[in-house]
Parts: C-alpha cells; sequence; structure tokens
C-alpha cells in the first residue's frame, strides 16, 4: 500500500530516524510520514467549467466571472476556479502554457464578487496589460450596495491598505507609513432608504480595495460577512423589517459588488478597448426588493 512504498523511499520516520515498512511501532513512538503535495499546488489542471467570454483574440481575453468562483488555485482551492477553466478553454493551444506565470491572470477579483477580468494569452500582452495597471492607466467601475445612507453625491477615499492586526482574515485602513496606498472614487447612485447604491472607481488595486474603504468611511458592503455587512446595520426594530431584510440576504447570498465595467488600451493594435457587464441576477433582484421596500413603507 502506499504507507509501506513510503516508507521503503524514506519517507516515514520513527522518532526522527528513517523506518522501513517492517518498523514495528511501540508505545510512545512518534511517526511522521511525509506526503507529496497535492498536485494542484504545482501544476494548474485543466477543468471543463463554463465560461462567459465576452472578448477574444489571439492575445487576449475578457471574461465575465460569477460570483462563488475563485479566481486562482491556492490553499484549500486547487481546483474548480476560473484558472482551471481558463486552462482547458486554452488546452488545444500549443502556445498556452496554463503553468507559466508570464501568460493568464492579470489582475484578480475576489471569490465572491462578479464581473470582469482580462486575461493575456501571451507573455508580451501580459507585461503590457500589468504596466497599465501598474500605471493606473484601466478603467474598472464598480457597481455596490452598501449599509447606509451615503450622504455626499461624490467622494474619494485615500488610505494605506494592509492586513488587519487584529484579525488576519481582514484587510484595514493603516496609518500612512504602514500598508499600500489605495485610492477609491466613489458615486451615489440611488438611495434606498437604509442602502445605498454607488458606483466605485478604483485608482489603485489592492485586496478587498473596496470593501475595506467603504467600511473606513462607516458603509458596509451589503451582505460582506467577513466585515460583518452579513448583519442587520442599519434600519428598524419591527419583526417585519428584519424578516424582509433576511430575505434581501438570502436573495443575494454573497456580498453586493461586481466589477462592471473595464477598460484598457489593446496591447498589440493600441485600440482602446472598453467592456461592460450587466449587474448579475441576484444584484438585480436585491435593489429591486429595496426599491420596492422604500416605496411601500408598511413595512415598518
Amino acid at each position: 500500500n502506499r504507507i509501506q512504498k513510503a516508507a521503503d523511499a524514506g519517507f516515514v520516520m520513527a522518532n526522527g530516524k528513517a523506518v522501513k515498512s517492517s518498523y514495528k511501532v511501540k508505545p510512545m513512538d512518534v511517526i511522521t510520514v511525509m506526503m507529496d503535495r497535492p498536485r494542484y499546488e504545482n501544476e494548474v489542471i485543466p477543468e471543463d467549467i463554463p465560461l462567459d467570454i465576452v472578448y477574444e483574440d489571439k492575445y487576449l481575453m475578457v471574461v465575465n466571472k460569477p460570483a462563488g468562483l475563485v479566481v486562482h488555485p491556492g490553499h484549500g482551492n486547487y481546483h474548480g476556479t476560473l484558472v482551471n477553466a481558463i486552462a482547458w478553454h486554452m488546452k488545444d493551444n500549443p502556445d498556452y502554457d496554463a503553468n507559466d506565470p508570464h501568460v493568464g491572470l492579470v489582475h484578480r477579483i475576489d471569490k465572491d464578487t462578479s464581473g470582469l477580468l482580462v486575461i493575456a494569452k501571451t507573455p508580451d500582452a501580459k507585461t503590457n496589460l500589468g504596466n497599465q495597471f501598474f500605471n493606473k492607466t484601466t478603467k474598472r467601475r464598480y457597481r455596490a450596495l452598501v449599509w447606509g445612507n451615503v450622504e455626499q453625491d461624490e467622494g474619494t477615499v485615500v488610505g494605506n491598505i494592509g492586513r488587519n492586526p487584529r484579525d488576519r482574515m481582514q484587510m484595514t485602513v493603516l496609518p500612512d507609513d504602514q500598508g499600500k496606498h489605495a485610492v477609491t472614487h466613489y458615486r451615489v447612485l440611488e438611495r434606498l432608504g437604509y442602502v445605498t447604491l454607488v458606483e466605485c472607481i478604483l485608482e489603485t488595486g489592492r485586496t478587498h480595495q473596496i470593501r475595506v474603504h467603504m467600511k473606513h468611511i462607516g458603509h458596509i458592503l451589503f451582505n460582506d460577512e467577513r466585515y460583518g455587512g452579513h448583519e442587520i446595520l442599519k434600519g428598524t426594530h419591527f419583526a417585519k423589517y428584519k424578516q424582509f431584510v433576511n430575505n434581501c440576504f438570502d436573495t443575494c447570498p454573497r456580498q453586493a459588488l461586481h466589477a462592471m465595467t473595464l477598460g484598457f488600451v489593446h496591447p498589440v493594435t493600441g485600440e482602446e478597448m472598453y467592456f461592460t457587464s450587466e449587474l448579475p441576477d441576484d444584484m438585480t433582484r436585491l435593489i429591486d426588493k429595496w426599491r420596492g421596500y422604500i416605496s411601500n413603507r408598511e413595512l415598518e
């Protein structure tokens, strides 16, 4: 069996020393078995996962990622990711190696954020597109539903972002001498009672940037579990209102954030490219519910 083979190959140790499969385990022995890492940690496996391809040519493609799909393989997510789906789509292209870091994803969005991403098929395309993101010449606009009434019609949040020292699963705004510089512009699109629909424009692209910056100004994204938006943060204490909000949580069971537009210069032709993705069904229905709420205050 696998353990016997591992022992005979020197991968089983008793009390820090390699032993063969014939070794008889004694009380108080400390047995260590060295296992190979999962294949997925080192190699991208093509998987037949549906892709919503908005645009494609021989240099790049733009995809519309659904919420719930992890972008890149990593700890606990070695398969079932967008990268695995891209590898499958490109499996018949002899010039594309899914394991080559010089091609593939140019940027990322969170698992539970939906919307547009650009993928480079050649090293030159990835370098060129990467430079556009680095130089802040790309155009990225998001739609977000946030808790509370955003009073200013528009504004800019400037605040360095880094790991939250009290919760390493969260990012947070840090002092100017810590973290990474981050800038988010926002504009109110619609006020819907206890929530607000906003457009967010990224000037930089830090991890969780919109989620962190909107929380920083007191407006956590609706149903953003990691940052506390999955609780009823605004509104009344009436049971009917609580029931309504819980129904909204069920309607959009993730943070209400969508990467709606993406613009860049084509790395080969020099053409200005601009793509738009409609709001997904869960966010559309969520917003419609809140529109219905403010026109029917009897819920209170």
